[in-house]
């Protein structure tokens, strides 16, 4: 099989450019623990559809965050904490495909927009809330939920999910284990919920396993990075494209 024909309407230079997307999508993950179905999504809708490119990130995705959701020792503990979230997750992503198909046409490119514009913006201003842990089950089944409704209508997971899980007080290393954690629950919610509805083919997931070289490689070469630049200054950099990106994708979808 011709390696265009995983493509649809493939052609080099389409594929040129996937692979330069999962390699910068790679990095913003490796240096700042997270973004690589944001970039992917926010950047390959612009030549893509929206379904296409929520099926590319599915094996990159997965692998990148069951390596971020180490150690294993202290995953029953996490997962104790995050457990009400990651059923809400699927039962919203899931249950989102089904009511909404896979994401597709005009609107789903201005979910995706304002989907990113509210991240960035959390990102640069916002500060976690607290979450009482005697509402923590309940809370975190509700915020999992809505999660799960926006995975499935824009393949982006990270909203409102990372706030509710820095809210939880985790530490450091408990909250990038938790966010691996949780990405990678995401992921598999996504997997079925476009397997569902037929937007993964065979086709997608053999093109979706090609760009894990290129998204490892970028997450390697992030995690260099990290040690010789500030975190802080890359994701404030990072989180401004990102909301001039999203309002782009947002005004351009309503606008057609």
């Amino acid at each position: 099989m011709n390696l265009l024909d995983l493509f649809p309407g493939g052609t080099p230079v389409l594929l040129a450019v996937t692979v330069s997307v999962f390699i910068l999508a790679g990095v913003v993950k490796g240096v700042v623990g997270l973004g690589l179905p944001t970039i992917s999504m926010a950047m390959l809708a612009l030549v893509m559809a929206p379904a296409q490119a929520a099926a590319l990130l599915i094996v990159p995705s997965l692998i990148t965050n069951l390596w971020q959701a180490r150690p294993w020792v202290t995953l029953p503990q996490v997962l104790r904490r995050i457990g009400a979230m990651q059923a809400g997750v699927c039962a919203g992503t899931i249950g989102g495909a089904l009511w909404l198909g896979p994401p597709s046409g005009h609107w789903a490119s201005v979910c995706l927009g304002l989907a990113l514009v509210a991240y960035a913006a959390w990102g640069l201003f916002g500060s976690p809330p607290r979450a009482p842990q005697r509402h923590q089950g309940l809370v975190g089944v509700s915020v999992g939920a809505i999660t799960g409704v926006i995975t499935a209508a824009t393949g982006v997971f990270v909203i409102p999910a990372v706030p509710y899980l820095q809210a939880l007080n985790l530490g450091k290393d408990g909250l990038i284990q938790a966010m691996g954690i949780s990405f990678t629950v995401s992921t598999v919610a996504l997997a079925i919920g476009l397997g569902v509805t037929g937007g993964y083919t065979p086709e997608a997931a053999g093109a979706s396993l090609l760009m894990l070289l290129p998204a490892l490689a970028g997450m390697a070469l992030g995690t260099w990075l990290r040690g010789r630049m500030s975190a802080q200054a890359f994701k404030r950099c990072f989180m401004v494209s990102l909301a001039l990106l999203g309002a782009y994708q947002a005004v351009q979808g309503w606008t057609a």
